[in-house]
């Protein structure tokens, strides 16, 4: 018997057997699918166990250009001395143009130590062969941990961080006409263009701010290094954007989720949301240089320096 003006007790059992039977219909959709293989992934995690099990050899791998990074997050549930994480990125270039996520590990702050045993990890895992270039901010820890392991590379600041660097230094005053020199600088045709474009930053800036003319003059060689370089390549070598532009995603997710309870749970996150925006990533410009820069051919603002 159904309450007075209620539909009636069949109908609400129709319902509740109706509602079942659906729900073991999707039950058994799902398990009559394929499993899918996991696809194999260069990625690597140094400290963290689980994730390692998704680590393959490097031994036939040849990254031509790397991108590293230091990439930090708030850890919600931790004391205040361990409640910044810093992750340590390396992206990769292949011998193909094809951009790799190389190493994600749990640092502590950008030292040299956690950059070694980085790099470290690289070679246990087989690969043998150093990079053509670097590509970093100003972080000191990265650059001391590849002159020990890797003698030899070529280094290039990131272009973006040293332009962040340099308008700390200035009052909002002068940010406008401090970006649009040093914007001239590194978007030089030529060397010899952009030597003279940073020599007048310098000029303009050595009075009055002489700590933003510092900033500029102490990593000039290794600003203007992507020169060397096809000019195809310049508009990938000359930040670190590659890796910037994914792990704003990764900051956004992280945002929305209030942040993760404990440092696994981050670099679990980190690592499978870097692992699934690779499938994105898009080749380099002018990949048919890379060739030549594999064979160490030089090149002289961009362009292949021909054999008299």
């Amino acid at each position: 018997m159904s309450p007075i003006g209620g539909p009636p007790a069949f109908l609400g059992r129709r319902r509740a057997s109706g509602e079942l039977g659906r729900r073991a219909r999707r039950h058994d959709r799902r398990r009559s699918l394929p499993r899918l293989e996991r696809p194999r992934s260069p990625i690597v995690h140094v400290h963290a166990p689980p994730l390692c099990q998704h680590s393959c050899r490097l031994d036939d791998a040849e990254y031509v250009y790397v991108w590293a990074d230091g990439v930090y997050f708030n850890i919600r549930l931790a004391d205040d001395d361990t409640k910044k994480q810093c992750i340590l990125v390396l992206m990769g270039a292949t011998a193909e143009g094809r951009k790799e996520l190389i190493a994600v590990s749990d640092g502590y702050r950008e030292s040299k130590d956690s950059w070694l045993e980085v790099i470290r990890d690289l070679k246990r895992r087989g690969m043998t062969t150093i990079p053509k270039l670097a590509i970093g901010d100003g972080a000191l820890g990265f650059w001391a941990a590849i002159r020990e392991e890797w003698p030899g590379v070529a280094e290039q600041r990131c272009w973006v961080h040293k332009t962040a660097n340099v308008l700390a230094t200035l009052p909002k005053s002068r940010h406008g006409k401090a970006k649009a020199g040093l914007r001239e600088i590194w978007h030089a045709p030529t060397r010899k263009q952009a030597e003279a474009a940073l020599d007048a930053f310098l000029e303009d800036h050595e009075a009055k701010y002489a700590k933003a003319a510092e900033c500029v003059r102490k990593d000039r060689q290794e600003l203007l290094s992507f020169y060397r370089f096809p000019a195809e390549h310049w508009t990938h070598l000359r930040t670190t954007n590659p890796i910037e532009s994914t792990f704003a995603t990764i900051r956004h997710r992280h945002r929305r989720t209030k942040g993760n309870g404990s440092r696994a749970a981050c670099l679990a996150m980190v690592f499978k949301l870097a692992q699934a925006a690779q499938r994105s990533w898009r080749y380099l410009n002018g990949r048919d240089q890379l060739v030549h820069v594999i064979r160490g051919v030089q090149f002289i603002d961009g362009e292949r320096e021909v054999a008299a």
